[in-house]
């Protein structure tokens, strides 16, 4: 047992989920157009806020003075940030040149039990753990990443690892953008653009993407972004949110949109089958296999790949996956040669990785191979905003399949916007087109919305804010873990209520929840 600050004897948990919200907070800063220092500031303080690493520090390696220089630190402490910039660690040097030098993680349980800590910050707690990684280059790498996290659970050092690899990942294709990086030639190879022919398939355009809340704004914002580069996307969402819709956008928006862009859904085919059909197969490989197939690695090649619903593929098929995804080559079944392929991924489903991996239902190294850029797509309850919007704009394309007019009434507008969707915008579409068959003379009103319950079901999104209650609403008596537990009852488990009836901020809501390992209900 631990201590931690302001959590008293409990043990701080890493919760899987903290991760992901941190990646894509990360995510979305590295895509802003901000200045390298201020962008790496940010993430070190994403870092410290949503996945409760300290101390971040981010070094990169500056070639006329051969040695790795700090470029970002979080600390609260201004003299020892004003002062990090003159901190120097050459090659081989202490724990960061180690890691430098050697391009592996170096990871301690405890600082104080490590020699070659120099402590030049006099930042690190000696008694918990620190964490550095390679930030990595195209033959080696180009600085280091080091955090603290900020209480000793040993067992969970592994995952922490592999976390802020993957940020290291993100933070190195920013850093390959700008003068930090040293290039092969003298002049820089131009981004590859995409073809002046190539117009996006109809359909498939991000104006399709119909919404004007800020989440809708911000998740177009994020596609447009990671549409120009390769990295892998995963598309997590409730069934019918769009996830199909968001990998078609990135694929036709980006420069391998010449190229094909192929689907496969990863819950179709029994396992016999799935390394035929994603490797393909040679002649004489198998009874029926009378003529060689290429598989869907090679068809997508030079390409976009599509894995819907990777959540509900069998382990054996997330073996084949992760050989691939880190090798970049296969081989046909029953063929001995070994054909390397240039496939871009997206991956999509409706499942909560993080427990399925803490389960042993899906690959922690394939869970974070895969989740280097994630998109999560709200689900409809949540953005009622958009429902206008987007019904008349689903109007439209109903009535174009038909070939003939349609329009939808105010009132069936404000039928629409107090039903929960639980099938989301499918069950939508679905609703107006059912109503659109039963109107006769092209008008969608009250009479003919047809959900697919008897009843209207209550929106959960639609609880109001409660009143501050008199002061007898909390049983003082209670710990502070029940304390918190009844104020997010009481206010329908919407952290930021809960704070204002504790009398704290949300941060300090959120943090306990993660450190007391609170299980917040999930509608």
């Amino acid at each position: 047992m631990t201590q931690s600050p302001d959590t008293g004897n409990v043990v701080w948990r890493f919760d899987l989920s903290q991760q992901f919200t941190a990646v894509q907070r990360i995510s979305l800063e590295l895509g802003r157009c901000n200045s390298v220092s201020d962008t790496l500031q940010a993430v070190l303080r994403i870092l410290h806020d949503d996945a409760f690493m300290q101390h971040g520090m981010i070094c990169l390696f500056n070639h006329e003075r051969g040695a790795l220089t700090v470029e970002a630190l979080h600390c609260d402490r201004q003299h020892v940030v004003g002062s990090s910039s003159q901190v120097r660690y050459r090659p081989g040097e202490g724990l960061v040149g180690t890691i430098l030098s050697s391009s592996q993680p170096v990871v301690l349980p405890r600082v104080a039990d490590d020699q070659r800590f120099l402590d030049r910050l006099s930042l690190y707690d000696y008694d918990l753990p620190f964490i550095g990684v390679p930030v990595p280059g195209e033959d080696k790498p180009i600085g280091v990443l080091a955090a603290q996290p900020m209480a000793l659970f040993e067992s969970r050092l592994p995952a922490s690892t592999r976390f802020l690899e993957t940020i290291a990942s993100l933070i190195a294709q920013t850093v390959r953008l700008t003068h930090y990086s040293q290039p092969k030639t003298t002049t820089a190879a131009p981004q590859p653009a995409q073809p002046a022919n190539c117009q996006t398939p109809r359909g498939f355009s991000f104006e399709n993407m119909v919404g004007s809340s800020p989440t809708m704004r911000q998740i177009r914002e994020v596609i447009q972004q990671v549409a120009r580069w390769d990295t892998m996307v995963l598309v997590r969402g409730e069934s019918g949110t769009g996830k199909e819709l968001v990998a078609n956008a990135i694929h036709y928006s980006s420069p391998r949109a010449a190229a094909p862009f192929v689907k496969f859904n990863c819950a179709a085919l029994p396992d016999n089958l799935l390394e035929s059909e994603l490797f393909g197969h040679e002649k004489g490989a198998f009874t029926g296999a009378v003529r060689q197939r290429k598989g869907r690695f090679e068809l997508a090649d030079g390409g976009t790949l599509f894995l819907d619903e990777i959540g509900e593929s069998s382990p054996s098929f997330q073996a084949k996956l992760l050989r691939i995804l880190q090798e970049g080559e296969m081989e046909r079944v029953g063929g001995d040669e070994t054909l390397k392929v240039n496939v871009r991924i997206v991956a999509a489903t409706n499942r909560n990785l993080e427990e399925e991996v803490r389960a042993g239902n899906f690959r922690e190294d394939l869970y974070y191979r895969l989740n280097v850029m994630p998109v999560s797509l709200p689900p409809l309850r949540e953005r009622q905003d958009d429902i206008d919007l987007l019904a008349r704009h689903l109007v439209n394309k109903i009535a174009a399949h038909q070939g003939r007019s349609l329009r939808i009434t105010d009132g069936a507008i404000r039928l629409l916007l107090n039903y929960a969707w639980p099938g989301n915008v499918r069950e939508l579409e679905n609703c107006l087109e059912r109503a659109a068959v039963m109107s006769d003379n092209g008008v969608i009103d009250r009479d003919v919305i047809l959900f697919n319950h008897n009843e209207a079901l209550p929106l959960v999104s639609k609880m109001t804010a409660s009143p501050v209650p008199d002061e007898d609403w909390l049983d003082q008596s209670l710990d502070e873990r029940q304390r918190i537990i009844a104020a997010l009852e009481k206010t329908g488990w919407v952290q930021a209520k809960a704070a204002r009836l504790l009398g704290m901020t949300p941060r300090q809501v959120a943090y306990r929840i993660q450190i007391m390992d609170i299980n917040m209900h999930r509608f």
